[in-house]
């Protein structure tokens, strides 16, 4: 039934993943402005994956054009491996915090203090910050929430791949539509 949805309008499927993606980042801006709770510099990452997931999902839908779409899907997988990858990171920080952990600088303060060679690997090894759980739903942080989302969108994305592959996707086939 579901892959029969997903079989009928990828478009969709991939505007919904975009819509979805823009609606975790309004959820981070409510925690962060009205909450008041500070992003680490790894949910900074994952904001950024997020949006990259928002943008090339977003442009995937614009277009029916099989190459066009699947090109795009296939960015936005690997962005979303990239996220669930960042978010698995904090997970392991905030389950097995370090035994000193300092508050380091945060993440526009890496990039503009550091070269980009120094800055990433500061950004992965965590601070003080990125191993707080400052908020929880269902016994999960933002992070473990992250991850399940990232990993979705990516599985998801994925079987709109294999499933326009292994369908002809976009080829003419009769009854198939990419609306």
């Amino acid at each position: 039934m579901v892959f029969n949805w997903i079989d009928q309008a990828p478009r969709r499927v991939l505007a919904l993943i975009s819509v979805a993606c823009l609606a975790m980042l309004a959820f981070g801006m409510y925690l962060q402005h009205v909450v008041g709770l500070e992003p680490c510099p790894m949910c900074i990452v994952q904001r950024y994956a997020l949006i990259g997931i928002a943008v090339f999902t977003g442009i995937a839908s614009a277009r029916d054009k099989k190459g066009w779409w699947m090109t795009w899907a296939v960015m936005a997988v690997l962005t979303a491996g990239f996220g669930a990858f960042v978010a698995a990171r904090q997970s392991w920080l905030q389950w097995y915090p370090p035994e000193f952990a300092t508050c380091g600088r945060d993440f526009y303060g890496m990039i503009e203090n550091y070269p980009i060679s120094r800055a990433i690997p500061m950004i992965f090894r965590g601070s003080g910050d990125c191993t707080a759980i400052d908020w929880t739903f269902l016994g999960g942080s933002i992070a473990n929430w992250s991850f399940v989302c990232f990993v979705g969108f990516g599985l998801v994305l994925l079987v709109l791949l294999v499933r326009a592959l292994k369908n002809g996707a976009g080829r003419g086939r009769s009854g198939y539509s990419m609306a």
